[in-house]
């Protein structure tokens, strides 16, 4: 029996594009490969942890395929062969040059971006545009959202969170451009509304005439405004229209496309209380967000650059920042660890997920690939050296998994998100202080 092409059969069944493959629409093929009308369509997802790591219980001692297993990266034990632990890439950007203190909002700010943060906590904040938001201008047109901005704790987007250092660059990993800042999201309940437009047709009809409205005020409001601006609140007002109209774009978009189909998930009307539910439930949100192609692009702050967040559940009270100052005592970094260990488990948690997640001739995670790791090294230190860096999955068979890669120090991390670029077919010559491709992906 003949195959029909994913397009068609949707359009002709009538709902919407936002669906997982079906068996009728035949197998799909890796990226580059074999039959062009039915190609998985590549994922990047990009995992933050705060604080860095305890060093000697995440690098495993041998490299290639027959690498060990630290007691940090044990809980990915189920899934070790779908994992790149890649070890020697740099964050050269998050060091001070000249700037003191305030390595932990430049570990975040620079490590999808590869540029130095503006040490200030004014309005006058600069960084760069982010490896996922480079993925989604390219695929804004493919997905109902071109990307996804999710959080696991609460952060301030002004004041001085770090050493002079605007909070937005500790709670913020997302840049649309080297001025703007995408705000994360917290509320499960909120991410499932915006990625499933859960309300009845009517509401969201009318939300969305009022909103065009206020859309049409602004635009026109601004024309006048703009003769009395000096150049810099001239800037500033381009890269708020330029917003406007990504949100009218993205209306037409919605217009143009079926109804989602909402997917059977219960959320809960507020954020969990346990934090481990929490980051969970994200968890499962990106996972429905790539199986049902409402976007290919998504990023995830756990805890935000500096948390002093607790973990009991891992029997950890003490504040997670104040414990990375470890001065080398084996009691906090055995506790460290532990920490460590809770975010991998998570982590494994999403993979094995997608794993479970039929899709064609493989699983989701064949078609996807999720970076997980820290701008900060050891937490002691500061030192954005040797930074921890996972890459999992198969990113439609581009990636040859299940191996520990050691690189040259000082390997830009710019170079990783490079080499994502290129297995989303996304031609990009530079990001941030990456130098190139990176060597030994596959």
């Amino acid at each position: 029996m003949p195959t029909i092409s994913r397009r068609t059969a949707l359009k002709g069944l009538g709902v919407s594009l936002a669906l997982p493959w079906l068996e009728a629409m035949g197998p799909v093929t890796a990226w580059g490969a074999g039959d062009a009308k039915n190609p998985a369509p590549n994922r990047m997802c990009f995992c933050y942890v705060p604080n860095g790591k305890n060093m000697a219980d995440w690098t495993p001692k041998t490299e290639g395929t027959d690498f060990d297993l630290p007691a940090i990266l044990e809980p990915l034990k189920p899934v070790r062969d779908q994992v790149l632990v890649l070890t020697g890439l740099t964050a050269d950007k998050a060091r001070a040059h000249g700037d003191g203190g305030g390595d932990h909002a430049r570990a975040l700010g620079a490590f999808l971006t590869g540029a130095q943060a503006k040490k200030t906590d004014g309005t006058d904040i600069r960084a760069g545009i982010s490896v996922d938001q480079v993925a989604a201008a390219r695929l804004a047109d493919r997905t109902r959202l071109p990307s996804l901005e999710l959080g696991g704790e609460h952060g301030a987007m002004a004041g001085n969170c770090d050493s002079g250092y605007s909070c937005v660059y500790s709670s913020t990993m997302s840049w649309r451009s080297a001025t703007q800042p995408l705000p994360k999201e917290v509320s499960p309940k909120v991410v499932f509304e915006r990625l499933f437009s859960t309300k009845p047709p009517a509401e969201r009809a009318a939300q969305d005439a009022k909103r065009k409205s206020v859309l049409d005020f602004v635009r026109e409001d601004s024309k006048d405004l703009e003769v009395k601006l000096g150049a810099s609140d001239k800037r500033k007002l381009d890269e708020y229209l330029s917003a406007v109209r990504d949100i009218e774009q993205r209306i037409e978009r919605a217009e143009k496309l079926p109804p989602v189909k909402t997917p059977s998930y219960t959320v809960p009307a507020s954020i969990p209380a346990k934090y481990e539910e929490h980051v969970r439930m994200m968890y499962d949100l990106i996972a429905l967000a790539f199986q049902t192609d409402v976007t290919r692009v998504a990023t995830f702050v756990l805890a935000n650059e500096g948390s002093n967040k607790t973990y009991p559940m891992v029997g950890v009270n003490e504040a997670h920042h104040e414990l990375s100052h470890h001065d080398n005592k084996a009691e906090k970094k055995a506790k460290i660890r532990d920490i460590n260990k809770f975010h991998v488990s998570q982590l494994a948690y999403l993979l094995e997920k997608l794993k479970g997640i039929k899709e064609g001739d493989g699983t989701l995670l064949d078609h996807a690939m999720i970076a997980y790791g820290s701008g900060n090294s050891d937490g002691n230190a500061h030192n954005h050296d040797d930074l921890p860096i996972l890459l999992a999955g198969g990113g439609c068979g581009t990636l040859k998994s299940g191996r520990h890669v050691r690189y040259p120090k000082e390997t830009p991390l710019n170079n990783l998100w490079l080499s994502m670029l290129d297995r989303m077919e996304l031609k990009v010559t530079g990001l941030g202080d990456g130098t190139g491709k990176l060597p030994g992906l596959n």
